[in-house]
């Protein structure tokens, strides 16, 4: 018998090459060639069913002719699991959830699965564990088992067979990892496995308009292993952040087709699986007895929802050459740009005193309202003043050493409100135009003006 011809192609410029090396020879990028399936070298073929027609008849339309039509969503029963997805399971998607080993990933889609409606036929595909393995976790959990169906299986092919006999309307694929492809011959968790494997899945799921979630392992650096076009194929991309060890887990959403980017669901880790966190303020306050230095209270926004998170700071005299800095659930250079916009443009130097910051609970915030809540609680701490504890600060810091605006201001001071908190430093142009009752809101449009209220 013939051998099966192989190709390789660039990720970075696309070529072929019919043997591996380890530059491509158009490019001259390294360690780009991957195992891709063979082309077809004779005339165009005719239209293949199994790559063409899922997204749609290939006819240009006016935007005006297009019927809008709400898309069907399904909730999971899981409220911070349906926020994350944008209100619930949509048919036809493809969900992608990422994180570390041991987070709840396998215990939160099991869970999912557990408590959808019957009426939702669900397939439970596992390439890692055996079924007597999946069958106890959903007996440790207390799960109904009865209309749970689950399939051991790493062959992409077979699954799909199986599939369109059984016709779930939700898959579970734990995980893409361990999946492989008959079309090529690298081995499984390969970049061309985990394309191809996904490729055919996404397919399927719009095909045949089925909800499908992907389970991905991450890498040391925590990103999804495997290539990032793995995340272009898909419509959502979720992400589980936090400690293992610790029993709150946040899921984040980096992409979603059909619901907000950035938004947060949180959750606890119990005896009987996961459960949804109704109030993560909460969580994320320490509610210290009394006022202690270093410490100071902000409103983050994560996709729709304000929330309330504690900034800590420990300012110390250095014993070394190069004085620290260190930040957890905070970037390192924004830290740095915002201590030499304090002596600039504030008069307070800390080029000799290590400075560390952490963000309370594990969450981690990527917006640039922190600014100045990280400015306030260094300032508490190299001074050692504590601020009061019914005080929220936010605001964005610039280089010229104004204060910048944050997007929904007034909604940012309501949750403060709401959980009690009576003083607030904003910038100027986020001052709410009727003051609530029981909030004093102090405006400010310079760093000098902040420095003033805090001291």
């Amino acid at each position: 018998m013939a051998k099966a011809r192989v190709e390789y192609r660039c990720n970075a410029c696309g070529a072929f090459s019919p043997k591996w090396s380890g530059q491509c020879g158009e490019c001259g990028e390294w360690n780009t060639l991957v195992e891709v399936a063979p082309r077809k070298t004779s005339a165009p073929p005719p239209p293949n069913p199994r790559f063409s027609g899922y997204a749609g008849h290939s006819s240009v339309r006016k935007m005006d002719e297009v019927a809008l039509e709400a898309e069907p969503r399904t909730p999971t029963r899981l409220t911070e699991f349906d926020r994350v997805l944008g209100g619930g399971l949509v048919h036809g998607s493809v969900v992608l959830i990422g994180g570390d080993p041991g987070i709840g990933k396998s215990t939160l889609l099991l869970q999912t699965l557990a408590t959808l409606d019957k009426s939702l036929p669900s397939l439970y595909v596992t390439g890692e564990e055996s079924l007597q393995q999946v069958t106890l976790r959903a007996h440790r959990l207390g799960l109904p088992r009865g209309h749970l169906r689950l399939l051991t299986e790493t062959g992409v092919e077979r699954i799909l067979a199986i599939a369109t006999e059984e016709r779930p309307r939700v898959l579970v694929i734990d995980s893409i990892q361990t999946l492989y492809s008959e079309q090529l011959q690298s081995a499984p968790g390969s970049i061309g496995q985990v394309r191809e494997s996904a490729a055919q899945l996404v397919r399927y799921a719009k095909q045949t308009d089925t909800s499908v979630f992907l389970v991905g392992h991450v890498t040391k650096e925590g990103t999804l292993a495997g290539p990032r076009v793995l995340e272009h194929m898909v419509d959502t991309v979720l992400y589980f952040e936090g400690d293992p060890g610790n029993r709150y887990r946040v899921m984040r959403a980096v992409k979603n087709r059909f619901g907000a980017v950035n938004e947060l669901g949180v959750f606890a880790m119990t005896e009987h699986g996961l459960k949804a966190v109704s109030n993560p303020s909460a969580i994320f306050l320490s509610r210290h007895p009394n006022p202690v230095s270093g410490s100071v209270v902000m409103v983050t926004r994560e996709g729709t929802r304000p929330l309330l998170v504690e900034v800590q700071a420990l300012v110390d005299e250095s014993r070394q050459g190069n004085p620290r800095r260190v930040t957890v659930g905070l970037e390192q250079n924004r830290l740095v740009m915002l201590l030499a916009v304090m002596h600039r443009h504030g008069g307070l130097a800390l080029y000799d005193q290590d400075v560390f910051i952490n963000v309370v609970g594990g969450v981690r915030v990527s917006e640039t309202a922190v600014d100045l809540a990280v400015l306030a609680a260094a300032i508490s701490s190299l001074r050692d003043k504590p601020l009061p504890n019914d005080l929220v600060v936010f605001g964005e810091v610039g280089l010229a050493g104004e204060i910048r605006p944050v997007p929904n201001g007034e909604e940012r001071l309501r949750e403060a409100a709401k959980h009690g908190y009576t003083q607030a430093i904003v910038p100027k142009a986020n001052a709410p135009r009727h003051t609530s009752a029981g909030m004093q809101v102090h405006a400010v449009e310079r760093l000098s003006e902040a420095l003033e209220k805090l001291l």
